[in-house]
């Protein structure tokens, strides 16, 4: 009888140089091992003239293992870590659309956006533009609700994280390449 091991939810951070074609290059090693991303951001990140990638994807730990490690043989990956919900501080953005007629006619609508701590970022005569930031399943929540009230859009970003550790792994990796560097400089001038 074999072992199936379970899947859970994983987010890999990829380090990268602002490169063209660079998310499809990442995507192509996903899709040749049949994994579905459910999420991706790009952002800066806090070292310059470096972009952080934030993807999503359901699979086993040995799988995403393999997965880094290809990415990381892209050459404009500078490096990529993997985490568990638990070891990171995530969050999502979600904007929804909804007529402002019913939003002012529907007394529990205000109880509604007081509750799930949504935010106003627009108004017109027309329409009104809600925003909500959490998790997953509460901005799932809040679409649900407000669908009874004629949502007219909903979009939600890519999940967006920090590291809970206090060991930055970008500084790590560069002080070791700089290390690296110096090493073989030293070595070059013995010669």
């Amino acid at each position: 009888m074999s072992m199936t091991t379970s899947q859970q939810l994983f987010t890999l951070l990829v380090y990268s140089e602002n490169c063209v074609g660079l998310l499809n290059q990442v995507s192509g090693i996903f899709t040749r091992r049949c994994l579905n991303i459910e999420d991706v951001a790009a952002s800066k990140s806090s070292l310059p003239d470096i972009t952080k990638l934030i993807i999503t994807c359901w699979a086993d730990r040995p799988t995403m293992e393999k997965v880094v490690k290809q990415i990381e043989k892209r050459i404009d990956v500078l490096k990529v870590c993997l985490f568990t919900d638990d070891d990171i501080v995530y969050q999502e953005i979600a904007l929804y659309k909804v007529p402002t007629k019913v939003l002012l006619e529907e007394p529990e609508l205000e109880t509604i956006i007081r509750r799930h701590s949504v935010r106003i970022l627009e108004m017109t005569p027309e329409y009104t533009v809600l925003e909500k930031a959490g998790h997953r399943w509460e901005t799932d929540a809040l679409f649900e609700t407000l669908r009874r009230y004629d949502i007219r859009q909903f979009v939600r970003s890519g999940r967006i994280c920090v590291t809970k550790s206090p060991v930055e792994y970008m500084d790590i990796y560069l002080a070791e390449q700089l290390q690296r560097r110096d090493d073989r400089l030293k070595s070059e001038k013995s010669i």
